[in-house]
Protein backbone atom coordinates (compact mmCIF):
# COMPACT_ATOMS: atom_id res chain seq x y z
CA UNK A 1 0.00 0.00 0.00
CA UNK A 2 2.79 2.45 0.57
CA UNK A 3 3.45 2.05 -3.13
CA UNK A 4 0.22 4.22 -3.36
CA UNK A 5 0.82 7.15 -0.92
CA UNK A 6 2.65 9.41 -3.09
CA UNK A 7 -0.32 8.91 -5.95
CA UNK A 8 -3.48 9.13 -3.43
CA UNK A 9 -1.78 12.28 -2.20
CA UNK A 10 -1.21 13.85 -6.01
CA UNK A 11 -4.84 12.78 -6.50
CA UNK A 12 -5.63 14.91 -3.39
CA UNK A 13 -4.23 17.42 -4.70
CA UNK A 14 -5.41 17.42 -8.26
CA UNK A 15 -9.19 17.26 -7.23
CA UNK A 16 -8.27 19.98 -4.85
CA UNK A 17 -7.24 22.12 -7.95
CA UNK A 18 -10.13 20.80 -9.94
CA UNK A 19 -12.19 22.60 -7.70
CA UNK A 20 -10.35 25.57 -7.48
CA UNK A 21 -10.12 25.64 -11.21
CA UNK A 22 -13.97 25.63 -11.20
CA UNK A 23 -14.30 28.89 -8.80
CA UNK A 24 -11.11 30.54 -11.24
CA UNK A 25 -13.64 30.18 -14.42
CA UNK A 26 -16.67 32.11 -11.95
CA UNK A 27 -18.31 28.93 -10.99
CA UNK A 28 -19.71 28.11 -7.39
CA UNK A 29 -20.40 24.96 -5.18
CA UNK A 30 -21.85 23.23 -7.90
CA UNK A 31 -19.79 23.80 -10.58
CA UNK A 32 -16.91 22.48 -8.78
CA UNK A 33 -18.26 19.46 -7.25
CA UNK A 34 -18.83 19.16 -11.18
CA UNK A 35 -15.36 19.36 -11.77
CA UNK A 36 -13.96 17.34 -9.13
CA UNK A 37 -16.48 14.72 -10.46
CA UNK A 38 -15.17 14.69 -13.93
CA UNK A 39 -11.47 14.58 -12.74
CA UNK A 40 -12.37 11.86 -10.59
CA UNK A 41 -13.98 9.88 -13.48
CA UNK A 42 -11.03 10.70 -15.83
CA UNK A 43 -8.49 9.58 -13.60
CA UNK A 44 -10.31 6.24 -13.02
CA UNK A 45 -10.63 5.82 -16.67
CA UNK A 46 -6.26 6.15 -17.46
CA UNK A 47 -6.23 4.02 -14.41
CA UNK A 48 -8.20 0.89 -16.23
CA UNK A 49 -7.53 1.81 -19.48
CA UNK A 50 -3.53 1.74 -18.37
CA UNK A 51 -3.36 -1.82 -16.22
CA UNK A 52 -1.08 -3.29 -18.87
CA UNK A 53 0.66 -0.50 -19.62
CA UNK A 54 2.00 -1.16 -15.34
CA UNK A 55 2.96 -4.48 -15.80
CA UNK A 56 4.54 -3.78 -19.56
CA UNK A 57 6.90 -1.24 -17.80
CA UNK A 58 7.35 -3.38 -14.60
CA UNK A 59 8.77 -5.54 -17.28
CA UNK A 60 11.55 -3.52 -18.70
CA UNK A 61 11.65 -1.60 -15.46
CA UNK A 62 13.47 -4.01 -13.45
CA UNK A 63 15.77 -4.59 -15.44
CA UNK A 64 17.12 -1.02 -15.50
CA UNK A 65 19.86 0.26 -13.10
CA UNK A 66 18.04 2.36 -9.82
CA UNK A 67 19.36 5.83 -11.16
CA UNK A 68 17.59 5.12 -13.95
CA UNK A 69 14.61 3.77 -12.25
CA UNK A 70 13.84 6.80 -10.17
CA UNK A 71 14.89 9.06 -13.06
CA UNK A 72 11.41 7.26 -14.95
CA UNK A 73 9.45 7.38 -11.58
CA UNK A 74 10.59 11.01 -11.28
CA UNK A 75 11.36 12.34 -14.87
CA UNK A 76 8.94 10.31 -16.54
CA UNK A 77 5.94 11.50 -14.52
CA UNK A 78 6.84 15.01 -15.79
CA UNK A 79 6.70 13.83 -18.67
CA UNK A 80 3.78 11.67 -18.53
CA UNK A 81 1.65 14.31 -16.90
CA UNK A 82 2.93 17.64 -18.70
CA UNK A 83 4.23 16.17 -21.71
CA UNK A 84 1.53 13.95 -22.98
CA UNK A 85 -1.73 15.49 -21.50
CA UNK A 86 -0.35 19.36 -22.15
CA UNK A 87 1.98 19.79 -24.22
CA UNK A 88 1.26 16.71 -26.98
CA UNK A 89 -2.80 17.75 -27.55
CA UNK A 90 -1.52 21.55 -27.99
CA UNK A 91 0.81 20.08 -30.44
CA UNK A 92 -1.63 18.43 -32.36
CA UNK A 93 -3.71 21.66 -32.46
CA UNK A 94 -0.46 23.65 -34.13
CA UNK A 95 0.64 20.99 -36.78
CA UNK A 96 -3.16 20.27 -38.01
CA UNK A 97 -4.15 23.74 -37.92
CA UNK A 98 -0.28 24.96 -39.08
CA UNK A 99 -0.55 27.92 -36.46
CA UNK A 100 1.87 28.22 -33.69
CA UNK A 101 2.54 26.27 -30.12
CA UNK A 102 1.40 29.89 -28.71
CA UNK A 103 -1.71 30.45 -30.75
CA UNK A 104 -2.64 27.05 -30.05
CA UNK A 105 -1.95 26.86 -26.74
CA UNK A 106 -4.24 30.15 -26.76
CA UNK A 107 -6.81 28.16 -28.64
CA UNK A 108 -7.05 25.43 -25.51
CA UNK A 109 -7.88 28.18 -23.12
CA UNK A 110 -10.23 30.74 -24.61
CA UNK A 111 -11.61 28.06 -27.52
CA UNK A 112 -12.31 25.00 -25.79
CA UNK A 113 -15.02 24.09 -28.61
CA UNK A 114 -12.67 24.56 -31.75
CA UNK A 115 -9.51 22.70 -29.38
CA UNK A 116 -11.80 20.04 -29.32
CA UNK A 117 -12.42 19.85 -32.64
CA UNK A 118 -9.23 20.40 -34.41
CA UNK A 119 -7.77 17.10 -31.77
CA UNK A 120 -10.53 14.56 -32.27
CA UNK A 121 -9.84 15.78 -36.23
CA UNK A 122 -6.73 14.34 -35.83
CA UNK A 123 -7.74 11.03 -34.83
CA UNK A 124 -6.92 9.14 -38.18
CA UNK A 125 -2.83 9.95 -37.83
CA UNK A 126 -3.13 9.70 -34.12
CA UNK A 127 -4.38 6.53 -34.11
CA UNK A 128 -2.25 4.89 -37.64
CA UNK A 129 1.17 5.93 -35.17
CA UNK A 130 0.01 4.77 -31.89
CA UNK A 131 -1.43 1.68 -33.19
CA UNK A 132 1.50 0.80 -35.60
CA UNK A 133 3.96 1.57 -32.74
CA UNK A 134 1.73 -0.66 -30.25
CA UNK A 135 1.71 -3.59 -32.56
CA UNK A 136 4.93 -3.69 -33.11
CA UNK A 137 5.61 -3.82 -28.83
CA UNK A 138 2.90 -6.99 -29.18
CA UNK A 139 4.23 -8.91 -32.05
CA UNK A 140 8.29 -8.08 -30.67
CA UNK A 141 7.07 -9.86 -27.63
CA UNK A 142 5.49 -13.23 -29.53
CA UNK A 143 7.66 -13.37 -32.12
CA UNK A 144 10.75 -14.03 -29.50
CA UNK A 145 11.26 -17.48 -30.23
CA UNK A 146 13.51 -17.65 -26.99
CA UNK A 147 10.70 -17.33 -24.83
CA UNK A 148 10.97 -19.16 -21.64
CA UNK A 149 7.18 -19.63 -20.86
CA UNK A 150 3.96 -19.93 -23.30
CA UNK A 151 0.25 -19.14 -22.29
CA UNK A 152 -1.67 -19.90 -24.90
CA UNK A 153 0.02 -22.55 -27.19
CA UNK A 154 -2.58 -22.36 -29.99
CA UNK A 155 -1.80 -18.83 -30.68
CA UNK A 156 2.01 -18.75 -29.93
CA UNK A 157 3.35 -21.42 -31.28
CA UNK A 158 2.52 -20.43 -34.95
CA UNK A 159 3.46 -16.79 -34.22
CA UNK A 160 6.68 -18.00 -33.08
CA UNK A 161 7.01 -20.20 -36.50
CA UNK A 162 6.28 -16.76 -38.73
CA UNK A 163 9.21 -14.80 -36.29
CA UNK A 164 11.75 -17.30 -38.35
CA UNK A 165 11.50 -14.40 -41.24
CA UNK A 166 13.64 -11.86 -40.92
CA UNK A 167 12.51 -9.32 -39.96
CA UNK A 168 9.14 -10.49 -39.30
CA UNK A 169 7.23 -8.01 -36.89
CA UNK A 170 7.70 -5.53 -39.46
CA UNK A 171 6.34 -7.10 -42.24
CA UNK A 172 3.16 -8.22 -40.66
CA UNK A 173 3.14 -4.57 -39.51
CA UNK A 174 3.51 -3.62 -42.91
CA UNK A 175 0.84 -5.57 -44.42
CA UNK A 176 -1.82 -4.69 -41.53
CA UNK A 177 -1.34 -1.24 -42.31
CA UNK A 178 -1.17 -1.40 -46.22
CA UNK A 179 -4.55 -3.28 -45.89
CA UNK A 180 -5.89 -1.07 -43.44
CA UNK A 181 -5.48 2.10 -45.67
CA UNK A 182 -8.31 0.42 -48.60
CA UNK A 183 -11.03 1.61 -45.72
CA UNK A 184 -10.11 4.91 -46.62
CA UNK A 185 -9.40 7.12 -49.88
CA UNK A 186 -8.31 10.40 -50.43
CA UNK A 187 -6.26 12.70 -47.84
CA UNK A 188 -7.29 10.39 -45.17
CA UNK A 189 -5.71 7.44 -46.63
CA UNK A 190 -2.53 9.18 -47.06
CA UNK A 191 -2.69 10.94 -43.41
CA UNK A 192 -2.89 7.22 -42.14
CA UNK A 193 -0.10 5.76 -44.13
CA UNK A 194 2.10 8.68 -43.36
CA UNK A 195 1.06 8.52 -39.53
CA UNK A 196 1.26 4.49 -39.37
CA UNK A 197 4.40 4.22 -40.99
CA UNK A 198 6.20 7.23 -38.88
CA UNK A 199 5.36 4.82 -35.79
CA UNK A 200 6.80 1.76 -37.14
CA UNK A 201 10.20 4.70 -37.74
CA UNK A 202 9.83 5.25 -34.25
CA UNK A 203 9.82 2.15 -33.12
CA UNK A 204 12.70 0.60 -35.18
CA UNK A 205 14.39 4.64 -34.18
CA UNK A 206 14.00 4.13 -30.82
CA UNK A 207 16.17 0.32 -30.86
CA UNK A 208 18.69 1.88 -33.09
CA UNK A 209 18.90 4.48 -30.47
CA UNK A 210 19.27 2.21 -27.63
CA UNK A 211 21.87 -0.14 -29.68
CA UNK A 212 23.97 2.86 -30.67
CA UNK A 213 24.26 4.66 -26.29
CA UNK A 214 25.85 0.42 -26.00
CA UNK A 215 22.51 -1.32 -24.89
CA UNK A 216 21.39 -4.77 -25.54
CA UNK A 217 17.90 -5.65 -26.64
CA UNK A 218 15.95 -8.20 -24.51
CA UNK A 219 14.26 -10.59 -27.30
CA UNK A 220 11.53 -10.74 -24.43
CA UNK A 221 10.28 -7.24 -24.68
CA UNK A 222 11.93 -5.12 -27.36
CA UNK A 223 13.57 -3.32 -24.75
CA UNK A 224 17.13 -2.11 -24.19
CA UNK A 225 18.24 -4.08 -20.54
CA UNK A 226 21.54 -2.63 -20.05
CA UNK A 227 21.23 0.96 -21.17
CA UNK A 228 19.37 2.86 -18.86
CA UNK A 229 19.14 5.94 -21.57
CA UNK A 230 17.92 3.43 -24.27
CA UNK A 231 15.34 1.65 -22.30
CA UNK A 232 14.34 4.97 -20.34
CA UNK A 233 13.57 5.99 -24.24
CA UNK A 234 11.61 2.93 -24.78
CA UNK A 235 9.13 3.30 -22.22
CA UNK A 236 8.92 7.00 -22.82
CA UNK A 237 7.63 6.22 -26.03
CA UNK A 238 5.45 3.44 -25.04
CA UNK A 239 3.82 5.31 -22.07
CA UNK A 240 3.06 8.15 -25.21
CA UNK A 241 1.75 5.12 -27.37
CA UNK A 242 -0.45 4.55 -24.66
CA UNK A 243 -1.88 7.36 -23.51
CA UNK A 244 -3.09 8.65 -27.25
CA UNK A 245 -6.50 6.67 -26.49
CA UNK A 246 -7.07 8.42 -22.93
CA UNK A 247 -6.16 11.78 -24.17
CA UNK A 248 -8.81 11.39 -27.37
CA UNK A 249 -11.25 9.71 -25.24
CA UNK A 250 -11.10 12.31 -22.51
CA UNK A 251 -12.99 14.81 -24.92
CA UNK A 252 -15.86 13.29 -25.11
CA UNK A 253 -16.37 13.77 -21.51
CA UNK A 254 -14.74 17.33 -21.18
CA UNK A 255 -13.19 19.53 -23.37
CA UNK A 256 -11.60 21.76 -20.79
CA UNK A 257 -7.61 20.97 -21.19
CA UNK A 258 -6.97 22.00 -17.68
CA UNK A 259 -9.38 19.21 -16.58
CA UNK A 260 -8.02 16.89 -18.45
CA UNK A 261 -4.39 17.07 -17.49
CA UNK A 262 -5.84 17.04 -13.76
CA UNK A 263 -7.75 13.77 -14.42
CA UNK A 264 -5.65 11.99 -16.62
CA UNK A 265 -2.22 12.84 -14.19
CA UNK A 266 -4.36 11.06 -11.60
CA UNK A 267 -4.31 7.76 -13.47
CA UNK A 268 -0.84 8.61 -14.30
CA UNK A 269 0.27 8.40 -11.47
CA UNK A 270 -1.36 5.67 -10.46
CA UNK A 271 0.25 3.71 -13.10
CA UNK A 272 3.87 4.35 -11.81
CA UNK A 273 2.39 3.36 -8.38
CA UNK A 274 1.33 0.13 -9.88
CA UNK A 275 4.61 -0.24 -12.12
CA UNK A 276 6.64 -0.09 -8.38
CA UNK A 277 4.33 -2.54 -6.91
CA UNK A 278 4.58 -5.12 -9.33
CA UNK A 279 8.48 -4.43 -9.60
CA UNK A 280 9.18 -4.25 -5.64
CA UNK A 281 6.55 -7.16 -4.83
CA UNK A 282 8.40 -9.58 -7.76
CA UNK A 283 4.85 -10.28 -8.68
CA UNK A 284 6.18 -10.65 -12.66
CA UNK A 285 8.09 -13.63 -11.20
CA UNK A 286 5.29 -14.92 -8.96
CA UNK A 287 2.49 -14.50 -11.94
CA UNK A 288 3.79 -16.41 -14.87
CA UNK A 289 1.36 -15.33 -17.31
CA UNK A 290 0.43 -11.91 -16.14
CA UNK A 291 3.22 -10.02 -18.99
CA UNK A 292 1.12 -12.61 -21.07
CA UNK A 293 -1.72 -11.04 -20.42
CA UNK A 294 -0.27 -7.78 -20.77
CA UNK A 295 1.41 -7.95 -24.43
CA UNK A 296 -2.16 -9.74 -25.15
CA UNK A 297 -4.13 -6.74 -23.88
CA UNK A 298 -1.47 -4.42 -26.16
CA UNK A 299 -2.06 -6.47 -28.72
CA UNK A 300 -5.87 -5.57 -28.47
CA UNK A 301 -5.09 -1.98 -28.17
CA UNK A 302 -3.43 -1.80 -31.21
CA UNK A 303 -6.30 -3.28 -33.16
CA UNK A 304 -8.50 -1.06 -31.55
CA UNK A 305 -6.74 1.66 -32.06
CA UNK A 306 -5.63 1.12 -35.90
CA UNK A 307 -9.89 -0.27 -36.42
CA UNK A 308 -10.88 3.45 -35.16
CA UNK A 309 -10.26 4.88 -38.23
CA UNK A 310 -13.46 3.30 -39.20
CA UNK A 311 -14.96 1.71 -36.65
CA UNK A 312 -15.10 3.88 -33.13
CA UNK A 313 -15.05 1.64 -30.16
CA UNK A 314 -16.12 3.46 -26.86
CA UNK A 315 -13.42 4.04 -24.03
CA UNK A 316 -15.22 2.24 -21.53
CA UNK A 317 -14.94 -1.33 -23.62
CA UNK A 318 -11.50 -1.10 -24.59
CA UNK A 319 -10.84 -0.20 -20.53
CA UNK A 320 -12.86 -3.71 -20.02
CA UNK A 321 -11.15 -5.31 -22.44
CA UNK A 322 -7.46 -4.94 -21.43
CA UNK A 323 -9.05 -5.32 -18.02
CA UNK A 324 -10.79 -9.13 -18.56
CA UNK A 325 -7.50 -10.49 -20.58
CA UNK A 326 -5.49 -9.19 -17.66
CA UNK A 327 -7.55 -10.91 -15.07
CA UNK A 328 -8.02 -13.56 -17.13
CA UNK A 329 -3.43 -14.56 -17.28
CA UNK A 330 -3.74 -13.29 -13.27
CA UNK A 331 -5.88 -16.39 -12.98
CA UNK A 332 -4.05 -18.57 -15.07
CA UNK A 333 -1.03 -17.58 -12.80
CA UNK A 334 -2.62 -18.19 -10.00
CA UNK A 335 -3.65 -21.53 -11.03
CA UNK A 336 -0.03 -22.68 -12.38
CA UNK A 337 1.15 -21.87 -9.46
CA UNK A 338 -0.90 -24.57 -7.56
CA UNK A 339 -0.63 -26.80 -9.99
CA UNK A 340 2.96 -26.78 -10.38
CA UNK A 341 4.39 -25.56 -6.93
CA UNK A 342 8.32 -26.73 -7.59
CA UNK A 343 8.47 -24.31 -10.84
CA UNK A 344 8.39 -21.56 -8.10
CA UNK A 345 10.69 -22.60 -5.48
CA UNK A 346 13.95 -24.23 -4.57
CA UNK A 347 13.52 -26.04 -1.47
CA UNK A 348 10.40 -24.70 -0.23
CA UNK A 349 12.32 -20.95 -0.59
CA UNK A 350 11.01 -19.42 -3.71
CA UNK A 351 12.44 -15.49 -5.31
CA UNK A 352 11.60 -11.98 -5.36
CA UNK A 353 12.85 -9.98 -8.08
CA UNK A 354 14.68 -6.90 -6.51
CA UNK A 355 14.37 -3.19 -8.48
CA UNK A 356 18.19 -3.83 -9.10
CA UNK A 357 17.55 -6.93 -11.04
CA UNK A 358 19.05 -9.43 -8.19
CA UNK A 359 16.87 -12.01 -6.27
CA UNK A 360 16.27 -12.50 -2.61
CA UNK A 361 14.07 -15.83 -1.08
CA UNK A 362 10.49 -14.42 -0.99
CA UNK A 363 8.88 -15.80 2.88
CA UNK A 364 5.66 -16.74 1.60
CA UNK A 365 6.83 -19.67 -0.48
CA UNK A 366 8.52 -21.04 3.25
Amino acid sequence: MKNFYGSILFTIVCLLLAGGLAFWQGGGIELAGQFVFVAAVLGAMETSLSLDNAVVNASILKDMAPIWQRRFLTWGVLIAVFGMRIVFPILIVAVSAMISPWEAARIAVVDQARYEAIVTGAHIGISGFGGAFLLLVGLSFFFDPDREHVWLSWIERPLAVIARMPFAAYLVVAVVIVGLSFVLSGAPRQTFLIAAFCGVAAFFCVHWIGALVGGDVDHATGAVVRSGLGAFIYLEFLDASFSFDGVIGAFAITNDIVLIALGLGIGAMFVRSMTVALVHGGHLAEFRYLEHGAFYAILALATIMLLSIRIETPEIVTGLIGAAIIALSLFASVRHRKRHPGDYADNGVGEVILPDGDCQPDSRTR
